[in-house]
């Protein structure tokens, strides 16, 4: 990149992220340090910090960067926590819930993202990071429960084996909506043995593919 990373971060965070109301200082730090450029490929990586979702191949795309705050922010991750992601893609999204300190769990469906993003991820030392290929609607259920579950693409519902695998006081996001059309990201938490449905904003995904998706 002929631009400086670092300053296009910087204006990412400040003008997207910030000035939309994202205001945990431990998300914005690692936002603001983490190179968004390295998870996409190299022709596109001036577009790396733009406003905007992007595509990684296969049919995927990587996040905007205020849906990844937005998303990350309503989980309340703290260090320690045991975190599912479903949806691995090019792993930007794992990336900042490692950088906070979780311990993460992450199922990608499609075989050369998986291996990507697995390579990616270790190459910038990220070894609170698990990564996984197999039905993401599935969970992970030999290491549930988790404390926060996040599923990076939209379906009907939030998939049952997710719920179930969701700790007691944790929280899940999800899109949920009907296919190729707008959806409603939804915060679901667990307290006193009730799950509890919260629709935030609208939002538009891929679709979630699997036994439990579309």
């Amino acid at each position: 990149m002929r631009v400086d990373p670092r300053r296009m971060r910087e204006r990412m965070v400040d003008e997207q992220i910030v000035a939309r109301g994202i205001t945990d200082p431990r998300l914005l730090s690692v936002m603001r340090e983490l190179p968004r450029h390295l998870f996409v490929e190299e022709a596109m990586a001036k577009q790396a910090y733009m406003d905007n979702p992007l595509p990684i191949g296969e049919g995927q795309t990587i996040s905007q960067p205020y849906i990844v705050a937005l998303m990350t922010e309503l989980l309340q991750v703290e260090p320690g926590m045991k975190v599912l992601e479903i949806g691995t893609g090019s792993g930007y999204q794992a990336a900042v819930l490692a950088k906070l300190g979780a311990d993460v769990h992450t199922v990608e469906r499609i075989p050369k993202l998986c291996e990507t993003a697995r390579d990616r991820l270790r190459s910038m030392a990220l070894f609170n990071v698990h990564v996984k290929l197999d039905d993401g609607t599935l969970g992970w259920p030999s290491i549930a429960p988790f404390d926060r579950i996040l599923v990076t693409a939209g379906g009907p519902e939030v998939p049952p084996p997710l719920v179930d695998q969701l700790a007691e006081g944790g929280r899940l996001v999800m899109p949920v909506g009907p296919a190729r059309r707008l959806q409603s990201l939804v915060l679901i938490e667990k307290k006193d043995g009730q799950v509890l449905r919260q629709d935030i904003c609208g939002v538009q995904f891929v679709d979630l593919v699997g036994a439990h998706g579309w």
